[in-house]
């Protein structure tokens, strides 16, 4: 029985932060210090460690970062106030917002606010409408993590079947139509699909994107199929994924591990993006 080779996404981040500190260093060289503004709106927990560890990065990299905390019960006026306040702010390249937002806050109202060409976590509509039909814009973070770690990996798309699981606007639905775009052919289940074992078993490329874990079995993966794991939850034993890693990892040809796979993507993904938008800024 063969075991699956673990994708290492702390590996293939660090080699990318070390590209990103050499363009940020450009860049500052050139007197433009690249900048990010991250928005949180309430104490979640959750969202502070992700923010601290974004934090981090840029940090790590030479981005310039700072936090800009709400009160849990500021209403959509005040928040959507500061996001314009950092658009008119040319010292900052890049604005994220710190998802899920407190309740009866509409993320999709306030995200609407987010200048395209600061939208590093490339979830406006704009930024959106520019993945569907095509041209340059901002790719979401995860999805685009994923994505660096299958290249990094030499694991082809073109032609293959990827199913992937969750249908979010952050993750689900870009992923799909990244993979489209790379010529996969491609199915979406979500909380409403009837069967989804029907859907993954003869997937060359299975992602699931949910929260759920132990979601994926063993009998659910094709033998010898890439598995990424991008579903993160916090369990008494530590942060799980959607996958059962030890069963899974036995019969799939490649798997990402959580913690340690996609998760340091996505931050080192955010922080590219920031300088992307920092190089756009400056015409490089």
């Amino acid at each position: 029985m063969m075991s699956a080779q673990i994708i290492d996404g702390k590996a293939v981040s660090a080699k990318i932060r070390g590209g990103l500190k050499a363009q940020a260093q450009e860049l500052i060289n050139n007197g433009i210090i690249p900048g990010l503004a991250t928005i949180r709106v309430g104490e979640d927990p959750a969202s502070k460690l992700y923010l601290k560890l974004k934090h981090k990065a840029c940090s790590e990299v030479g981005v310039y970062s700072e936090d800009h905390v709400l009160a849990e019960d500021t209403g959509e006026k005040e928040v959507i106030a500061q996001i314009k306040k950092i658009n008119q702010d040319a010292n900052i390249h890049g604005i994220l917002l710190q998802l899920p937002l407190p309740k009866p806050l509409d993320s999709r109202d306030i995200l609407a606010e987010i200048d395209p060409r600061k939208d590093v976590d490339g979830i406006t509509p704009t930024n959106l409408g520019r993945l569907v039909n095509g041209s340059k814009g901002f790719i979401p973070a995860t999805p685009k993590g994923v994505l660096r770690l299958l290249d990094e990996y030499g694991i082809e798309l073109e032609a293959k079947k990827a199913t992937v699981i969750g249908r979010s606007v952050i993750v689900g639905k870009p992923l799909y139509l990244l993979l489209l775009s790379r010529n996969a052919t491609v199915t979406m289940c979500h909380s409403r699909t009837r069967d989804v074992t029907e859907h993954t078993k003869d997937a060359d490329i299975l992602v699931s994107a949910v929260g759920s874990p132990g979601l994926v079995t063993a009998d659910m993966v094709k033998e010898g199929g890439v598995v990424v794991d991008v579903g993160t939850t916090k369990t008494e034993s530590g942060l799980a994924g959607d996958v059962d890693f030890e069963h899974v990892k036995e019969k799939a040809a490649y798997i990402t591990p959580v913690p340690g796979g996609v998760g340091p993507m996505t931050i080192s993904m955010l922080v590219e993006n920031t300088v992307l938008a920092a190089q756009n800024s400056a015409g490089f």
